[in-house]
């Protein structure tokens, strides 16, 4: 059965990314404006008062290269989100930074962590496995464009440079990783073009008698005739006034060489 709530644009697939990307470089655009500095809204782990960080921090930047590293990414993962699986693409944003969020708060080191990365490892990692247990060549072919323009970012799940939060970038992994094993059964249904539809047959299309099941192209050869066996009939047929028409059907066999 074909799904139409996937794997059909609307307004939203570009709306709701341009909106998540106007609001951290609005936020920023604040804090340089005005000098203030929020990174004390960020995630201080295992303190009461840094869980409000768990919610602040997704738009909190440290600096132009910071929040110009995440722009990309996140407008690009988003738009796939709410493209290839907008009945939860929702629960999947939110929860994911709450999840990765409090992950952070709970295994961080004492620091303020900011900044919308651990998001973008969520959409990363949900992306890539939900297309691998999704087994549909789209969305296998979309985890793997993932993997091509974002693989090397696995590396910043281990502590292999200071000020990088990896502990964010790791629960983001984590917290993508379960979403795909969550919602494993609510599996995009692409809309089936016709020629990839259970009630399409081969013979219905004329070109397509021309390869064979392989896509290999072959030579067209005309039926083969059965032999048949005529009797002998005769017969009157009448039409209109005053006309008569005699036919004769004579037995005869019909050999092919």
């Amino acid at each position: 059965m074909r799904n139409k709530e996937h794997f059909k644009f609307s307004i939203g697939v570009i709306a709701y990314p341009v909106f998540f990307v106007l609001a951290i470089w609005l936020v920023f655009a604040i804090e340089i404006r005005f000098g203030y500095n929020f990174s004390k809204f960020g995630i201080y782990p295992q303190t009461l008062k840094g869980l409000r960080g768990i919610f602040f921090s997704p738009f909190i930047h440290g600096d132009v290269k910071h929040i110009y590293h995440n722009t990309l990414p996140l407008f690009v993962l988003t738009t796939g989100l709410f493209y290839f699986y907008r009945a939860i693409a929702w629960r999947v944003i939110l929860y994911g930074i709450m999840l990765s969020g409090f992950f952070t708060w709970c295994i961080g080191r004492p620091s303020y962590h900011i900044g919308i990365s651990g998001l973008i490892y969520v959409l990363v990692s949900f992306t890539f496995f939900k297309g691998v247990f999704a087994k549909h060549y789209r969305l296998i072919a979309l985890s793997l464009l993932v993997i091509f323009l974002y693989g090397s970012m696995i590396w910043y799940t281990l502590p292999i440079e200071n000020g990088v939060s990896w502990e964010g970038h790791f629960g983001g992994l984590v917290t993508g990783l379960g979403f795909a094993l969550l919602f494993r059964k609510e599996i995009a249904k692409p809309k089936k073009y016709v020629w990839e539809q259970d009630t399409f047959k081969e013979e219905d299309d004329p070109f397509l008698k021309y390869f064979d099941a392989d896509g290999n192209f072959i030579e067209h050869v005309e039926p083969e005739i059965i032999p048949e066996t005529y009797f002998e009939h005769e017969g009157v047929i009448e039409q209109g006034t005053g006309l008569t028409i005699h036919y004769v059907y004579k037995k005869q066999n019909i050999e092919n060489d």
